[in-house]
């Protein structure tokens, strides 16, 4: 019991000494430093842009290169995927030009690519688990990579704020 109230006041001491206020002051001001990123000029260069299909396409960081998707409100408007078409790799094709189909419980649809270009990679997941497309249709979810022809294509398409207005204005 001696040996515990020993150890109770040196660790009451080591609170109130010089060392400890010394070694936290740093460590709280290190933890309120802000945490600002520069990335805001680069990051619409990556910014996602949406057609009036509910295609989306978002631009590599070598700008040759371009994923498409469905949109999420796309997704949720077909419901339950259960089969997904996917483009053959090296297709070439024009913008608005069919690319593949989406199936659901409740239709089927086109999926028309929003640039011209060459495939280069379709998601293959989508093939044993079409359900991805619910579950992550803007991530996950996508649909083929295609290697741009003209990315000139890409600034005609509506960002995301152009694109939720878009869809509110559908539902009204």
């Amino acid at each position: 019991m001696a040996s515990a109230a020993v150890a109770g006041r040196a660790f009451a001491r080591s609170l109130t000494s010089q060392s400890f206020a010394r070694c936290a002051r740093p460590q709280v001001l290190r933890l309120r430093a802000p945490a600002s990123r520069t990335f805001a000029a680069s990051a619409r260069a990556f910014e996602k842009k949406y057609t009036e299909d509910h295609e989306w396409i978002e631009l590599s960081s070598d700008k040759k290169t371009g994923t498409i998707g469905v949109s999420a409100y796309a997704a949720k408007a077909l419901g339950d995927v259960v089969y997904v078409e996917l483009p053959s790799v090296d297709l070439e094709v024009s913008a608005g030009e069919s690319i593949g189909a989406v199936e659901s419980v409740k239709s089927a649809s086109d999926i028309m690519t929003p640039v011209s270009g060459k495939i280069v990679e379709a998601n293959a997941v989508l093939e044993d688990k079409p359900g991805t497309i619910n579950q992550s249709p803007e991530d996950e979810g996508w649909l083929a990579k295609i290697e741009v022809a003209d990315a000139a294509e890409i600034e005609g398409l509506m960002d995301a704020e152009a694109y939720s207005a878009f869809t509110e204005q559908a539902d009204s």
